[in-house]
């Protein structure tokens, strides 16, 4: 029997390489070193592991090319001209010169021509903090974020975010629920993120802000994914997609669910605190290096 023709021809589906990204994505937990001179009595002051500005200078290192070109997206934020220059004096400070802030507010903005001519030319690119679901409501199915992608898993392109800005990286994206309340079902919302990491749900300021609860309800939702955790002033270089090496002076809480034996969280109505048995949970710090399993 032959196969109807239906007069459209058919694009073949992406194979398991074109998955395996040749560019560097690195996710930061917030409030990432800027050179500043940590304050007296601060976790930071007394931590051996602190490095002032070791996040963003290994970002820079990561740039592929001469003259590299950053690219400042500040859409998560309220304020985005002052958070975008920000970053512009801190690379500058580097000694990079070559920083353009992409002042994308709305899906229309991120269809002109020269933002997308920007995002060609550009060596790295720098996600801000503020709101993910902003992010993801702006950046989501358009044509910029599908030139970042392209360029992100077949060329070397470097892709960095910080607290919103990499929340939103992941495969699924907690974008509301308060840290207290995250063990009840009901209280954490999430929907999709950028996807630029598989099989993935990452969440920011972890330890500072008491996250655990809140991720590991998530991750009951669907134990396939894992959960990535960062504290503040500290971040993951991902390299092939999976190969993770932990920077910055704090701790990475990677959260496993693979293994777990019994949830409640299909079985009880919202507002009733949800349960999760046998999760496997791995405390990574600087040089520390993880394999997520892709499937």
């Amino acid at each position: 029997m032959s196969e109807k023709n239906t007069g459209q021809e058919e694009k073949p589906l992406p194979s398991f390489e074109y998955r395996i990204p040749n560019g560097t994505l690195i996710a930061i937990g917030g409030r990432e070193n800027k050179g500043e001179e940590p304050e007296t009595g601060s976790t930071s002051k007394e931590n051996l592991n602190f490095v002032r500005n070791e996040i963003l200078e290994r970002f820079v290192q990561e740039l592929e090319g001469k003259n590299p070109l950053i690219v400042v997206i500040p859409t998560a934020s309220s304020l985005p001209e002052e958070v975008g220059q920000d970053y512009v004096k801190v690379f500058n400070n580097l000694k990079v010169n070559n920083v353009q802030v992409l002042d994308i507010r709305s899906r229309e903005d991120s269809c002109k021509e020269e933002h997308l001519d920007m995002i060609r030319k550009a060596a790295g690119v720098m996600f801000t903090g503020g709101d993910q679901l902003r992010l993801t409501a702006i950046f989501g199915g358009t044509e910029i974020m599908r030139l970042i992608k392209e360029r992100y898993f077949k060329e070397k392109l470097v892709v960095a975010g910080t607290s919103a800005g990499a929340a939103a990286m992941s495969t699924q994206m907690i974008y509301q629920g308060m840290s207290g309340g995250g063990f009840i079902k009901g209280s954490v919302s999430i929907t999709a993120g950028l996807e630029l990491i598989n099989d993935a749900a990452i969440d920011t300021h972890f330890i500072a802000r008491g996250r655990m609860v809140r991720m590991a309800q998530m991750i009951a939702t669907n134990p396939t994914f894992i959960g990535i955790g960062l504290e503040e002033d500290t971040g993951i270089v991902v390299k092939k997609g999976r190969e993770i090496e932990v920077i910055g002076s704090g701790l990475v809480v990677i959260v496993d669910g693979r293994s777990s034996t019994a949830t409640n969280i299909y079985k009880v109505e919202e507002g009733v605190p949800v349960t999760i048995r046998d999760l496997k949970v791995n405390l990574l710090g600087k040089g520390d290096t993880y394999t997520m399993e892709i499937f």
